[in-house]
C-alpha cells in the first residue's frame, strides 16, 4: 500500500488524521535540528519545567478542565522556546509550525490543528516574570547536577533594553496626550446611547504648534517657544478636562448589548488611565519649560504608552541616552546565563557584586574562583568582599584616580589579565540575546511583558548552551567508548 506522509499529519485519502513519529520522519530523511533535538530531549526530561507552565495557565481557573481546550502547558513551553531561538514574530511562529513537520513534532501538535498567532500571543501572556525565573533557576540547577557547569568562575555586566517609545520631547508628548485621549473618546462615542455632546476635537491645533515647536530654530526659541508652549499646554489641558467630563455624563449609559456595555466600560476605564499620565504631562512641561525648574527623574514621564519607561545614562559615546531598563547579567566559564534581573532606575553597578556572589554560593553551593566584571562594578569595599568570601582572583580593574604601585602590579599580573579576557566573553553573551533572541527592543506593552521578554531570551539561550554541553559530552563519551 502507497502511503504519504503529510506536513499536517492528515491523510489526502481518508482524511483521518495519522500520527507521525520521529522514527517515521527519520525514515523519510526528515529530522529536526541537532539543537532543537537536544532541547526537546532535555524537555521530555524533566517535567518540572512544564509543570511551572501549568500553573500559570490554570491560575485564577474555577475549573481548568472544562471549557474550550487551548495549548497545552508544553505547546506554550516549547512555542515560547521556538520563538525566541528563531527570534520570531507570532504571525511567523504560527505560519512556521504550520508548514513545518518537524516543528510541529517540536511543538507537540503533531497532526493537530495550530491556531491563530493571537493564541499564542494569549498563552504567553498568561505566564509571569517569575515563573519565568524560576524556570532559568531550575535549567541552571539541572545542568549544574549533570556536571555541565561547575561554578568556578563568573563575569557580570549591565545592559539597557529599550522598550518601544519614541525619543521623547515635551511637546511631542502634550501631542500624544491629546491625539489618544480624543481616539479613545471617539471609541466610547460610537458605544454610548444617547450620545453626547461638548467635547472638542482639538487634534488639528495641537498638531499645528507642536510642529511649530519643533520647526523653530534656536534664535525663535528664545523669544517664541514659551508662548507656543502656553497654547499647547492649554489645549492639553481643555481636552484632558473635556474627558473627564464626558466620563462624568457617561456614568449610567448603557450599550444595545453586553459586549458593548463591556466595551464602554474599557473604554472610560482607558480615558480615565490616559488623563491621568496627561496630568503628569501637564505638569512637567509647565515647570520644565515655563518655570524653568528641574524635574527630579522619578517623576518624570517618558511615554504615555510605557510609563514605566526609565532614561538611562552610562556614558556612551554613540548612545548618550537609551530609554528602557537596565539589565543585570551574570554568566558562568560555560556560557550559561545563571542570574538576571530587571532593575528600576539607573543603579550604580558596584551595588550588584555582593548580591551576585550571595547568588552564586546558592546556585553553586561555593564562591567563584575568578569574578570578572568591568571598571563600573569596582570599588574598594567589593573588592575586599570578594576577598573575604573566597574569590581567588578580583578582576575588576580600578575606577579613576591614580593606581598605587601595589595595585598596579596587581593589574599587571597574568591571571588578572586572563580575567579580564574571560570577562570580555559576556559583551558577545549579550550581542546574542540582542541580535539572535530579540532583546535589543521590547515591542509589548507593560512591564511584566518586558520582563518576560528578558526572561524568555535568557531561558533560550541557556538551552541553547545546554544542548551544545550535552551534545559535547555525548561526543567525548561516543570517542572514549
Amino acid at each position: 500500500m502507497w502511503h504519504k506522509i503529510e506536513c499536517a499529519g492528515v491523510s489526502r485519502v481518508s482524511g483521518s488524521p495519522i500520527g507521525v513519529t520521529n522514527e517515521q520522519l527519520a525514515r523519510h530523511g526528515i529530522r529536526l535540528e541537532p539543537v532543537l533535538q537536544a532541547i526537546s530531549d532535555f524537555l521530555d526530561e524533566n517535567d518540572e519545567l512544564v509543570e511551572l507552565v501549568r500553573c500559570d495557565l490554570t491560575r485564577g481557573l474555577k475549573n481548568p478542565a472544562r471549557g474550550r481546550r487551548g495549548l497545552t502547558p508544553g505547546q506554550v513551553l516549547r512555542s515560547l522556546i521556538l520563538m525566541r531561538i528563531k527570534n520570531w514574530d507570532y504571525r511567523e511562529l504560527r505560519e512556521r509550525i504550520a508548514d513545518g513537520c518537524t516543528l510541529r513534532q517540536f511543538t507537540e501538535f503533531h497532526w493537530k490543528a495550530v491556531p491563530k498567532h493571537d493564541a499564542f500571543n494569549r498563552a504567553h501572556n498568561r505566564l509571569t516574570p517569575e515563573t519565568l525565573k524560576a524556570l532559568n533557576e531550575v535549567v541552571v540547577q539541572v545542568a549544574v547536577g549533570l556536571r555541565l557547569e561547575d561554578g568556578k568562575k563568573l563575569r557580570v555586566d549591565t545592559t539597557v533594553v529599550q522598550t518601544d517609545v519614541h525619543h521623547p520631547t515635551d511637546n511631542t508628548l502634550l501631542w500624544d496626550v491629546v491625539r489618544v485621549i480624543t481616539r479613545a473618546v471617539g471609541r466610547l462615542a460610537k458605544k454610548v446611547e444617547p450620545t453626547f455632546e461638548g467635547f472638542r476635537n482639538r487634534t488639528r491645533a495641537a498638531r499645528r504648534r507642536m510642529q511649530e515647536i519643533q520647526r523653530m530654530t534656536t534664535k525663535q526659541r528664545s523669544t517664541q517657544q514659551n508662548g507656543k508652549y502656553r497654547e499647547l499646554i492649554a489645549i492639553a489641558e481643555e481636552v484632558v478636562a473635556g474627558a473627564r467630563l464626558v466620563v462624568q455624563k457617561t456614568k449610567n449609559a448603557r450599550g444595545r448589548n453586553l459586549a458593548d456595555k463591556l466595551a464602554i466600560d474599557a473604554s472610560k476605564k482607558e480615558i480615565e488611565h490616559f488623563c491621568e499620565l496627561g496630568d503628569r504631562v501637564i505638569n512637567q512641561t509647565r515647570r520644565r519649560v515655563l518655570e524653568g525648574k528641574q524635574v527630579p527623574t522619578a517623576e518624570k514621564i517618558y511615554s504615555i504608552f510605557e510609563p514605566h519607561t526609565d532614561l538611562i545614562k552610562r556614558g556612551k559615546v554613540r548612545t548618550p541616552m537609551e530609554f528602557g531598563h537596565k539589565v543585570f547579567i551574570a554568566e558562568s566559564s560555560q556560557g550559561l546565563i545563571t542570574q538576571y534581573e530587571v532593575l528600576d532606575g539607573n543603579p550604580s553597578d558596584e551595588q550588584h557584586v555582593t548580591t551576585s556572589l550571595k547568588r552564586h554560593r546558592q546556585t553553586f553551593d561555593r564562591a567563584p574562583e575568578v569574578y570578572g566584571a568591568d571598571r563600573a562594578f569596582f570599588s574598594e569595599d567589593n573588592v575586599k568582599s570578594c576577598k573575604g568570601d573566597g574569590v581567588k582572583m578580583v578582576s575588576i580593574p580600578q575606577r579613576g584616580g591614580v593606581r598605587s604601585p601595589k595595585r598596579e602590579a596587581y593589574e599587571k599580573r597574568r591571571d588578572f589579565k586572563d580575567g579580564q579576557r574571560f570577562r570580555a566573553g559576556i559583551e558577545g553573551s549579550i550581542s546574542v540575546l540582542f541580535r539572535g533572541r530579540g532583546m535589543k527592543r521590547c515591542l509589548a506593552e507593560g512591564r511584566a511583558r518586558f520582563e518576560l521578554l528578558v526572561g524568555a531570551a535568557v531561558l533560550a539561550n541557556n538551552l541553547m548552551r545546554i544542548a551544545a554541553l550535552l551534545t559535547k559530552q555525548s561526543l567525548r563519551k561516543r570517542r572514549a567508548a
